[in-house]
């Protein structure tokens, strides 16, 4: 429970737990040589201090209890107390109590310190910080003493506190400096890290400890394969459909030359074959895309409703909100999802509606129909390549591999975004949303 609770309260960034590490051995060290010297030594001091001055004080308190009267009491406070640097007054009004400021780290012993060495104390006031006036009963009244206060208690005890404050800040600050040096290279590898899920690449030089250099080594080798894994999948499948076109092509020009009725669904055959290569081409393509570009995503929006316009496509425009700022988007992989999400929509539906919200952290393209829509629990399976969901959609409205979701999914992903399937609470289908990451 209790570490529960202080993971709640812990900071959550590399630099705050690092701050947090050299903090607090330096603020424990301080609080305990606090406590133990200040509250050991300067207390011993102090009361050594006091016992010297209370041989004086107690001498003066002896003399004038001897004294026969006033006047001779008087006269040997007037002979004594100057040599012993102390101001006498006799008779006088005792003061209202013992008087200690609160910010006064040895009052406290003083004043303890002066009542058990005298009995005859009356008051102690400390009010003053460099003095001490204090009130005894003698035999002809009240006697008032004051002497300086450097003679029962080290002088400026806080100093020290000032000292192991600065230092303690300093020696901190210095460790810091020396510990961000070693985390500035983790955290530029976490944005490298970070702008590659973007399909982003930005130039990264390992640097720092041997550990630090190692996982940024790491780092590089994994993009890199990456690289070369992507590039091996998009040339493969690029050069497997460009094989297949022409073969394709030149079957369907020679069933064109043919009659009868067993030539149509050799061609519908030829044509599905067609589109199944296309399909896959689009797949491998996917997250090779173009280069990211300044753009305006409402203007993404309004051309994708032209061309759905010049179709015949029943698609319309939707809520478009946020400023027209410029965003690095890749178009044309925008576009070829935000096609692929409306034709899947038109597919299963008689209507579309397409808009796009801008925030200062994201952009989210949506898409709406008023088809059958997806179950919830088949919306993961939806989206992974070459699924065809055909209890949830009526595949005798159209026919695909299963790639349309997934080639926008991971279009989403070259982005830092994600590709969210919910329900369409407007015209009551699916709703595909495209969430990118600014």
């Amino acid at each position: 429970m209790l570490f529960r609770w202080l993971k709640n309260y812990m900071p959550r960034g590399l630099y705050g737990r690092a701050a947090l590490i050299l903090v607090l051995p330096v603020l424990l060290l301080q609080l305990l040589v606090s406590v133990v010297f200040i509250q050991r030594h300067f207390d011993g001091v102090t009361r050594l201090m006091t016992s010297a001055v209370n041989i004086e004080l107690r001498f003066l308190i002896e003399t004038v209890n001897n004294a026969g009267n006033l006047t001779a009491a008087q006269a040997a406070l007037t002979r004594l107390a100057t040599p012993l640097q102390i101001r006498t007054s006799l008779p006088a009004i005792v003061g209202s109590g013992d008087v200690k400021p609160r910010m006064d780290l040895t009052g406290q012993m003083v004043i303890t310190s002066i009542r058990n060495g005298i009995s005859e104390v009356k008051a102690v006031s400390l009010a003053e910080r460099r003095r001490v006036l204090m009130w005894v009963e003698t035999r002809h009244g009240i006697l008032e003493m004051e002497f300086a206060r450097r003679r029962v208690s080290a002088s400026n005890p806080h100093q020290l506190l000032v000292i192991m404050v600065v230092m303690g800040a300093l020696m901190t600050a210095i460790a810091y400096i020396f510990l961000r040096n070693q985390l500035r290279p983790i955290k530029r590898m976490a944005t490298a890290a970070t702008e590659y899920g973007k399909g982003r690449i930005v130039p990264f030089n390992p640097t720092g400890a041997v550990e630090v250099r190692a996982a940024g080594m790491a780092f590089l080798d994994m993009r890199n394969r990456l690289e070369r894994q992507s590039q091996s999948r998009t040339l493969m499948l690029s050069g497997v459909s460009h094989d297949l076109r022409t073969p394709l092509t030149r079957l369907r020009l020679g069933l064109s030359m043919l009659d009868g009725q067993d030539v149509e669904p050799l061609v519908h055959d030829v044509d599905d074959m067609q589109r199944l290569v296309s399909a896959f081409l689009d797949f491998a393509r996917s997250d090779a895309g173009d280069n990211l570009e300044p753009t305006i995503p409402q203007d993404l929006v309004r051309e994708v409703l032209r061309d759905a316009a010049r179709l015949g496509q029943a698609a319309r425009e939707g809520t478009i909100e946020g400023p027209e700022d410029h965003v690095d988007l890749r178009p044309l992989a925008i576009r070829r999802a935000m096609e692929n999400l409306l034709s899947n929509a038109l597919r299963y539906g008689a209507t579309a509606e397409v808009g796009v919200s801008v925030t200062e952290r994201a952009v989210r393209f949506y898409v709406e129909d008023d088809g059958p829509g997806i179950p919830p629990d088949q919306r993961d399976d939806a989206i992974n390549p070459f699924v065809r969901l055909d209890p949830a959609r009526n595949q005798d409205k159209g026919s695909g591999v299963g790639l349309g979701l997934s080639i926008v999914s991971d279009i989403a992903r070259t982005h830092g975004g994600i590709l969210r399937l919910g329900e369409s609470e407007k015209l009551g289908g699916l709703k595909a949303e495209l969430v990118l990451a600014r």
